[in-house]
């Protein structure tokens, strides 16, 4: 095994991406073998009308688990994404151990806030009440040098 091929094994994005990938398409092979193509819904004409409250209530969670990834990936994006000017402590010390660190954060965080929109945006489309969590955003931002004091009810913190 080449020396190039262990660093592929061993970087967690690969792994992580590659784990994705094969999730998602042993879970869409196994929409194929139990219902044919209906699993792609526009197919078979299945997306006209409302949601089943089963789907529905999938969707919800899914949407639920993406939104609270999106809140997680944008702190972690205060202190260690791509930011203009120079750069914090944080991100320096991340350079030596990632030299592309600050755009992985960064691009993440973008990923999870489209999963979150497009699910909310497809409950909508299909007449069911998208998952919503301002009302529980009520922790103080951070204070941490580097950090953008931000709320987590989307308010400046203070103090």
């Amino acid at each position: 095994m080449k020396q190039s091929d262990t660093k592929v094994l061993n970087n967690r994005r690969s792994f992580l991406k590659n784990g994705a990938l094969a999730a998602g398409a042993a879970t869409m092979g196994t929409g194929f073998l139990t219902r044919g193509l209906s699993t792609f819904a526009q197919a078979t004409g299945e997306s006209k009308g409302p949601l089943t409250a089963g789907d529905a209530a999938i969707l919800r969670f899914a949407a639920a688990a993406e939104l609270i990834e999106t809140d997680l990936w944008q702190q972690y994006r205060e202190l260690g994404g791509v930011t203009q000017g120079p750069q914090n402590n944080y991100q320096l010390a991340f350079q030596f151990l990632d030299g592309d660190g600050s755009q992985y954060i960064t691009s993440n965080t973008l990923d999870e806030v489209s999963h979150a929109n497009f699910i909310n945006a497809y409950l909508q489309r299909r007449g069911a009440e998208p998952v919503n969590f301002d009302e529980f955003r009520t922790l103080p931002g951070s204070m941490a040098t580097g950090s953008s004091g931000m709320a987590r009810n989307g308010q400046t913190s203070t103090g």
